[in-house]
């Protein structure tokens, strides 16, 4: 395996230029897929060679289950610094799938929770008006059928300080805004760069490029259903100076109160509709940063399979039949 088994830990690196530069120059829909595409990809790669190295660590350890011959100086000799690399490995791998798991039981509990408080509600409202004084608004993401529960569709919740501070047109905004992050299933691209961060941290700056990018692209699908893109950009930065934070952590909200991305939102609103195209013009900043997050990708794959297919060459020879 050599190197090879190491540099998708380091190749991510390769997606930060374009996380910072997409939004430039790519609709936000383009931004969203394309940036989710790498972080899944990458953090893929990382994981297996993480599980390779693994694999190689635990041959190491006395009374494991593992074949004896996968210990032998032939398979160690595969894999740089192989007993260091091994138990690293095990550890890092261990801690991954461990935050991993809590990402994802975090994010079930928190749809969980949102609807059972939707519940008390008429189940065909929409949106679902909370009583509540404190303006705010989001959407909670449906839910497929279990044994004993039917499924239940995803839903828009807004308070009735959030509709008491927006005028007419601007309601129909925020709704079409939070009816864009249901219809274009919004929370699955941030659920997958979440966990692609939790496998490889050097992919989290990918996880608030694609955050921001998922609000833009619910910016320009509301701007698009009203018709109006300077109403939108109003309804934006007036929620923005009045929301609170959203009852569940996590929720996507129309407007967050944390003042960072929200000028950059209204800005974008206040432009000319972004271009469809789905690659930046090569001889820019964008497209030389997409170029080398295409190529980096690519060299995480190979370099992935490379090692994957050196070590089942390896174990397989070290093998007694």
């Amino acid at each position: 395996m050599g190197l090879f088994v190491f540099l998708p830990l380091v190749l991510p690196l390769s997606a930060l230029p374009i996380a910072r530069l997409a939004e430039q120059h790519l609709h936000p829909r383009v931004t969203t897929r394309l940036l989710t595409l790498l972080a899944v990809v990458l953090g893929m790669c990382s994981t297996l060679c993480l599980g390779l190295l693994v694999v190689v660590g635990t041959a190491q350890l006395p009374g494991n289950p593992l074949p004896d011959g996968w210990s032998d100086p032939e398979v160690r000799a595969a894999v740089p610094y192989a007993e260091v690399a091994g138990i690293a490995a095990i550890l890092v791998l261990s801690a991954a799938l461990v935050v991993c798991g809590t990402a994802l039981r975090r994010a079930h509990r928190i749809r969980e929770r949102a609807h059972r408080a939707l519940d008390v509600l008429p189940s065909g409202a929409d949106p679902a008006v909370l009583p509540d004084d404190a303006p705010y608004a989001y959407a909670v993401p449906g839910t497929p059928a279990r044994p004993g529960r039917p499924a239940r569709p995803g839903r828009i919740a807004v308070s009735r300080g959030m509709l008491g501070s927006l005028d007419g047109d601007e309601r129909r905004a925020l709704l079409a805004h939070e009816r864009a992050h249901l219809h274009c299933r919004h929370h699955r691209y941030l659920l997958a760069v979440r966990l692609a961060g939790c496998v490889n941290p050097l992919l989290l700056p990918l996880r608030s490029a694609v955050a921001f990018s998922a609000e833009r692209w619910a910016d320009e699908e509301a701007a698009r259903a009203v018709g109006d893109r300077r109403l939108t950009a109003r309804a934006v930065g007036k929620a923005a100076l009045i929301s609170r934070p959203a009852p569940y952590p996590g929720a996507v909200q129309f407007a967050s109160p944390e003042p960072g991305p929200v000028p950059r939102r209204v800005a974008a609103l206040l432009g000319p509709v972004p271009s469809a195209r789905t690659w930046p013009p090569a001889l820019t900043p964008a497209g030389l940063a997409a170029l080398v997050a295409a190529a980096g990708t690519a060299a995480s794959a190979l370099s992935a399979l490379n090692a994957s297919v050196a070590l089942f060459l390896v174990l397989k020879a070290a093998t007694p039949w």
